[in-house]
């Protein structure tokens, strides 16, 4: 079995993952500091807001409710995620697109965005910096960019399974960011401490983890009862600091 093209396989992971996914709490936290993010950064009713690596349209949704009269595309290699997206968002556009290699020059959208959001994509990446540059044919000059990753604390047995890469403290996203045409404008550590308390949870769980996704088990009464928990919990998170496991960034192209 080749394991690299198991891992990196989101046409497989999305159709066994996409119900854990949407109902886990650490995702919706990250989306919602997502779209928080975006609303302080100047984002308005007629914006052009872009989701790179929309998956399965989760995020899509919550931009969504929050900008209801945006105009709304998202960037994704996943033919499966989008077939889910567009069933949650009909009104967004999504387009099937691989950032790894050079965009043509007629692509739809093409320096379009004024505002984008990528949303725990950076860490399954070989080359970010090449997907970051190959990304910039789709903003505009000025564009304000919102980057959350995960941060501090070791891997999990489930992030292994899914692909992650590496993980990012603050200074390291600031780096990649720079390096890849971007000026930062804020790098921090967010969700200290409950969301620490969430992942270190995840790790305790170990390969376990990935059976649960892909069975029933996230839709079960007791994981029910335990995400309402941490859902009421990560509102005692600290949203900016030094200590949270999740890295967020603001930048500007």
């Amino acid at each position: 079995m080749n394991v690299t093209r198991q891992r990196d396989d989101w046409e497989q992971h999305w159709d066994q993952y996409a119900d854990a996914a949407e109902v886990n709490p650490a995702q919706q936290y990250r989306r919602k500091l997502a779209c928080a993010l975006l609303e302080e950064a100047g984002a308005s009713r007629s914006t052009h807001l872009l989701d790179v690596g929309s998956g399965q349209g989760d995020l899509m949704a919550d931009l969504r409710q929050w900008f209801p009269q945006a105009e709304l595309v998202g960037l994704e290699l996943s033919q499966s995620g989008i077939d889910i997206a567009r069933q949650k968002v009909p009104s967004a556009n999504f387009i099937r697109c691989d950032l790894l290699r050079r965009v043509p020059q007629d692509i739809q959208y093409r320096k379009w965005a004024e505002f984008a959001v990528c949303s725990e994509v950076l860490e399954h990446l070989d080359e970010p910096e090449v997907f970051l540059r190959n990304l910039t044919a789709f903003l505009k000059p000025g564009c304000t960019l919102i980057v959350t990753v995960p941060g501090g604390g070791p891997m999990s047995a489930f992030d292994h399974h899914i692909g992650h890469r590496r993980h990012y403290r603050p200074s390291d996203l600031k780096e990649l960011l720079h390096r890849s045409g971007f000026q930062v404008t804020a790098t921090y550590g967010s969700g200290f401490p409950f969301f620490n308390l969430y992942r270190l949870a995840v790790i305790l769980r170990g390969k376990k983890l990935a059976e649960d996704a892909a069975g029933n088990a996230a839709r079960s009464a007791p994981a029910r009862m335990l995400a309402a928990a941490f859902r009421l919990l990560f509102k005692a998170n600290f949203r900016r600091g030094l200590l949270g496991w999740q890295t967020v960034a603001v930048a500007r192209y």
